[in-house]
């Protein structure tokens, strides 16, 4: 295959600003051991230019020649599935590896596996390196983490703690070292990292562009010029390249020598416990980083102004108590932990040395400790606006939300085959094996045990003497993997003046926000229709933002009159849209109402489209009083879907029954 050129990058030193960012990157090139970084912020922030730009400035590494997993000469993995190597085996020096992660990779893909085409057509077992023996002692990039799914993010996470791959699987048993800087990151618009998955992450920043017209300016005019030609602008930071490479290398020479001591540790300690972190993985990662600092610095020694950097990194992602809370830090309250009221104003002047940027900022340069003007107070999702039931603009009262619950599981019936999720049964590329089946299409998945039982009975008259099997086409079996999927679920509030009456909308937010919060941990999309009047308002169109969703359901009005139709022809709208833009993804339609129409048309006509279009329905009736008149019910039936009461969305004993149940009852799915 003919090759290409190599891509010019975008010079690490030339990145505008991002001060955290870049000192973040630094720490964990200096100690891998401090488990990654995970870059949030919105789009075009520069988060994947700068993380592409650090593998350049990273020490060039020795390996064993021929190695595919990149072991030191020095001390080469005596695990190495391609070893044993010799103490005198050949070596080449290389640079450090980036390594990038498709959001679309398979487990096979990261970990490696059986090389299928050799075991088969050669009967020799062999294992195929992943991504994580690549990135092995370079960098492992994830784009778009928060996309990825879970369970690779549980494995390379993993991997990343332990410096080792352990691959038990397709009869393969494998372990190799597989030590890297992983580097992720996200736009919180996409969707939130789960908190389990977040706390795994070593450090963490927030980026935003710059609001000063000169640094924006200043962006653009470096872009342009690099794109212009990318060779002249590389070579004006060169000397800064050099030099940060330098720093970064002698940094990681003097990181052994660096000694935590016992009042640096209790200092580390109590920070921890005044932020009330869970576990323990807090204070280890914060005294990596800051005796990683104090390297960077150029200490042996860890100083509270070492803890207190460490600390604005490690901390903030921990502190979230609750899915919808933004990572945050108070630093006013690390100065009271840290017993220093008044933060140190400048970089420690005994650091590596000062490298000034152009047009007036401060590249990073060595020793140059980060600003403080990103990241800081941002403020939480959903704030609190509404939260004591004021009146909204025109007199519309906003209801605050009442108590959420755990929700109960809802299913969509049958078997579907959407993105990965915790939802509905699905066919995925990821669930367990439950059945061998002749392949449509391109092999994607080889079942093995199909295979050679389809192949075996045939070996004697295809003259075939071993080792291997001779293959034929039709001999080939795919393995059939079920599990679970994410849904869209499609929340219609009724947010009329009959919904606010007797103080029920506080109950029916904190209900819809508990529905939320379980489409949150279950990795669904969800989207958010309001009724009332005489129209219907898409508040959120389909995202995986289930976050924006909440903001956008904290701040509703309620009040007038109930265009249930109008509320239900809006879905059918929104939904047949999505169908077109994401037709795997299986709908769940979540009405919450009492039934009462009192506006428009009646909505049997718009029930009816949704129940032709086969979307799965569940009807919450919010009607409350000694007397009710049964509408939800009979919207219900309508849309050929199931009707719970507001208490009846808890899980637990004693609940209603299942709702995928009832669903699949109502919908004469068995």
């Amino acid at each position: 295959m003919r090759g290409y050129p190599p891509v010019a990058r975008f010079p690490f030193t030339g990145v505008v600003e991002m001060a955290d960012m870049r000192l973040a990157l630094v720490l964990n090139a200096i100690s891998p051991a401090i488990g990654g970084v995970l870059v949030r912020g919105e789009k075009g922030t520069a988060k994947s230019t700068a993380v592409r730009a650090l593998a350049a400035v990273l020490p060039a590494v020795d390996v064993v020649e021929g190695c595919r997993f990149s072991c030191d000469p020095a001390a080469p993995d005596a695990d190495c599935p391609d070893g044993p190597h010799a103490a005198s085996a050949p070596s080449v020096t290389r640079p450090a590896r980036l390594v990038e992660l498709p959001v679309g990779s398979t487990e096979d893909r990261l970990t490696g596996s059986l090389d299928v085409e050799r075991a088969l057509t050669q009967g020799i077992t062999t294992f195929q390196p992943g991504l994580l023996a690549g990135a092995h002692r370079g960098v492992l990039y994830v784009d778009e983490v928060n996309l990825l799914h879970d369970h690779l993010v549980d494995l390379l996470l993993d991997a990343a703690a332990l410096g080792t791959n352990y691959v038990e699987r397709d009869g393969v048993s494998v372990r190799h070292a597989a030590r890297f800087l992983l580097v992720g990151t996200m736009n919180p618009e996409e969707g939130e990292l789960r908190p389990q998955l977040l706390d795994r992450f070593g450090l963490t920043v927030e980026v935003a562009a710059p609001r000063d017209v000169a640094l924006r300016a200043e962006v653009v005019r470096r872009r342009l010029a690099f794109d212009a030609d990318p060779d002249a602008f590389a070579a004006r930071f060169a000397e800064e390249e050099s030099a940060l490479a330098d720093s970064i290398r002698t940094a990681r020479e003097l990181l052994p020598s660096v000694v935590l001591g016992d009042a640096a540790l209790e200092q580390i300690a109590a920070v921890c416990a005044a932020f009330d972190v869970d576990g323990l993985r807090a204070d280890i990662v914060t005294a990596r980083a800051a005796m990683a600092h104090a390297a960077w610095r150029g200490s042996t020694e860890v100083s509270t102004e070492d803890i207190r950097e460490a600390a604005r990194l490690a901390l903030p992602h921990r502190r979230r108590r609750n899915p919808f809370d933004a990572p945050g830090l108070d630093e006013r309250q690390l100065d009271d932990a840290l017993g220093s009221p008044e933060p140190d104003p400048e970089p420690d002047p005994d650091g590596p040395g000062d490298g000034p940027g152009e047009g007036g900022e401060s590249a990073p340069s060595p020793g140059q400790a980060p600003g403080r003007e990103e990241g800081a107070d941002q403020p939480e999702a959903g704030g609190d606006q509404g939260a004591s039931g004021d009146q909204g603009a025109g007199g519309q009262r906003i209801a605050a939300p009442g108590a959420t619950f755990r929700a109960k599981l809802i299913e969509v019936p049958g078997v579907g085959t959407g993105a990965a999720g915790r939802r509905s049964r699905a066919v995925t590329e990821t669930g367990r094996t439950v059945a061998a089946r002749r392949p449509v299409g391109p092999v994607r998945h080889v079942h093995l045990v199909g295979t050679i039982v389809a192949a075996a009975p045939h070996q004697r008259a295809r003259g075939s003497h071993g080792p291997g099997l001779t293959l034929l086409r039709d001999d080939l079996r795919e393995a059939l993997r079920e599990g679970k999927e994410g849904n869209l679920v499609l929340f219609v509030v009724d947010a009329s003046g009959s919904m606010a009456a007797r103080a029920r909308m506080a109950a029916v937010k904190g209900a819809v926000l508990s529905l939320l919060l379980d489409a949150y941990q279950r990795r669904d999309k969800v989207g958010l229709i309001s009724f009332r009047g005489s129209t219907a308002e898409l508040l959120l169109p389909p995202t995986s933002s289930v976050e924006a969703a909440a903001a956008r359901l904290t701040t509703m009005p309620t009040g007038g009159r109930t265009p249930l139709q109008t509320g239900l022809l809006e879905a059918h709208a929104v939904l047949a849209r999505e169908r077109l833009r994401d037709p795997q993804r299986r709908p769940l339609l979540v009405v919450v109402t009492d039934g009462r129409h009192t506006s428009g048309a009646d909505p049997s006509r718009a029930a009816a489209l949704l129940e032709r279009d086969g979307v799965a329905s569940v009807v919450v009736d919010c009607e409350s009083g000694p007397v009710r008149l049964g509408m939800a019910v009979t919207l219900a039936e309508q849309l050929g879907g199931t009707c719970l009461q507001l208490g009846e969305l808890a899980a637990g004993d004693g609940a209603a029954q299942n709702l995928a149940d009832s669903v699949r009852a109502l919908r004469g799915v068995a």
